[in-house]
């Protein structure tokens, strides 16, 4: 039957499967929360005769977004770094866009931030329609799936990333202390003095004072200084990333920090420069910052020190 109550979600779905002009056409929708089955047959009717209007040379043929996707997938994804992960979360995504046309990016969006709301991070929401729009724009761009921009009304949920969670020196060096394997321990110091991210300690290179990424996440080599307090933390081997799975969990829960991520000593490494009067650009370079958007996230913490100087004068 046309429309349908899906039972996972209790809505309207309307499917067409019919064999028009030799070729099949198939197209699932899940439509709207809290339409009534009238509102669900009309748009059955108008859909259905929209189909059959394009096969009959009446108007012209509809591109829809599996085509898009597949396209982006064929000739892009195998290009990016990330290219396993972008099909991934694309694929994560199917229920909502498949059989629907390209023009209907912006309510597939919407429709997948409304359904996903709650169960899922507003930055993994926010990324699987990135990847949607990208997809989308690329058929529109490279092969005219689409008569203007198909992203250019989608809506993605704000992120706010800012993370007010900062470890001490004291805190670290607490944590390091608590850690019984030798490599994680090494891996907790070089994080905190360095701001690396945990695979980039994990796969540099070490040199004369020096750790050197010829490959990181921005596709540009960086050489990320190693200071003389971490000179023996850096000839201990690193750990494999099962091992850091296991011991820093309890080294983190013996200190009592148990909402520390490992990622805060990333963290902790960018507000320390910034509260120590670094300018956001330096930052930037130190952490392999591609933009400087991603830096001014730190603002906050050199605004907090020029508070502080205000309080002291008063």
């Amino acid at each position: 039957m046309p429309i349908y109550r899906d039972k996972r979600t209790g809505r309207w779905r309307y499917e067409f499967d019919r064999y028009l002009d030799g070729q099949r056409r198939r197209i699932r929708k899940l439509l709207p929360d809290g339409w009534s089955r009238s509102q669900a047959e009309a748009y059955e009717r108008q859909e259905s005769a929209a189909l059959y209007a394009i096969a009959a040379g009446i108007t012209k043929p509809r591109r829809y977004i599996d085509e898009a996707v597949r396209c982006f997938e064929r000739e892009r994804v195998g290009e990016l770094k990330a290219g396993a992960n972008v099909s991934r979360e694309l694929e994560a995504t199917r229920e909502w866009w498949t059989g629907r046309a390209i023009e209907d990016l912006p309510a597939v969006c919407a429709e997948y931030a409304a359904d996903q709301h709650g169960a899922l991070a507003p930055a993994t929401i926010k990324n699987r329609i990135s990847y949607l729009r990208a997809a989308c724009r690329w058929a529109w761009k490279r092969h005219g799936m689409a008569d203007s921009d198909p992203g250019a009304r989608v809506v993605a949920p704000t992120v706010r990333n800012a993370r007010d969670v900062t470890v001490s020196r004291a805190e670290m060096v607490a944590l390091a202390r608590a850690c019984r394997h030798r490599g994680v321990r090494a891996l907790i110091r070089i994080l905190w003095w360095t701001g690396m991210r945990v695979s980039e300690a994990q796969r540099a290179e070490r040199g004369a004072g020096v750790l050197i990424l010829r490959d990181t996440k921005n596709s540009t080599p960086r050489i990320v200084p190693a200071l003389p307090i971490i000179t023996t933390a850096c000839r201990v081997p690193m750990p494999r990333r099962s091992e850091v799975d296991y011991w820093w969990p309890l080294a983190r829960d013996a200190c009592g920090l148990g909402h520390v991520r490992l990622h805060d000593l990333r963290h902790a490494a960018a507000s320390g420069m910034v509260s120590a009067g670094v300018d956001l650009g330096t930052v930037g370079a130190v952490l392999g910052h591609k933009s400087p958007a991603t830096t001014k996230r730190y603002a906050h913490y050199s605004v907090a020190r020029l508070a502080e100087a205000l309080k002291r004068r008063a």
